[in-house]
């Protein structure tokens, strides 16, 4: 069922804590929530500083924030074209199955359109097979043969400071 009463609008300053409540929320869903170290503040500095690192779309029902989508633009040098990096999208348990996740990435799925962008890629976690089965219905195919190289933190600095030969 899709719910009418849906809307989705690029998220504003005045959108930040909801947004980072929301981004908590799926930190909890996904077992995650000891993973959440930053701030509403820099998500705020991230969103809308002079060259913003993300964009952030929010959903709305009856004047409620019950989602989100948060992405990036990536680049693909086989297709010479810019992308859209889905990195998280969000429903509030209580307000799925009414087609809110569907709109968020029609929504996205229109924006990579406008600007000319050869895909609209994300991740999802192995053991999420709602969400698996959920994309798979919209049409993504699930990438069997990639797997996603992290660094972070003092690993980052580690890299940075390392001498070539010690690679």
């Amino acid at each position: 069922m899709i719910n009418s009463e849906i809307t989705l609008r690029p998220a504003t300053p005045d959108d930040v804590s909801v947004l980072f409540f929301l981004i908590q929320a799926l930190a909890e869903y996904e077992k995650l929530s000891h993973a959440v170290t930053g701030s509403a503040e820099a998500l705020r500095q991230h969103l809308f500083n002079p060259q913003p690192y993300v964009e952030a779309i929010i959903a709305e029902t009856q004047g409620k924030a019950v989602g989100f989508a948060l992405f990036f633009h990536n680049y693909s040098t086989f297709l010479t074209q810019p992308g859209i990096y889905l990195e998280d999208l969000f429903v509030l348990p209580e307000y799925r199955r009414q087609g809110i996740g569907k709109a968020l990435i029609k929504y996205l799925a229109q924006l990579a359109i406008e600007r000319d962008c050869g895909r609209l890629e994300w991740s999802v976690l192995d053991w999420n097979e709602p969400a698996i089965s959920f994309y798979r219905r919209m049409g993504a195919a699930i990438l069997p043969d990639w797997r996603i190289c992290r660094v972070t933190g003092e690993a980052i600095a580690s890299i940075a400071n390392t001498e070539m030969s010690d690679f």
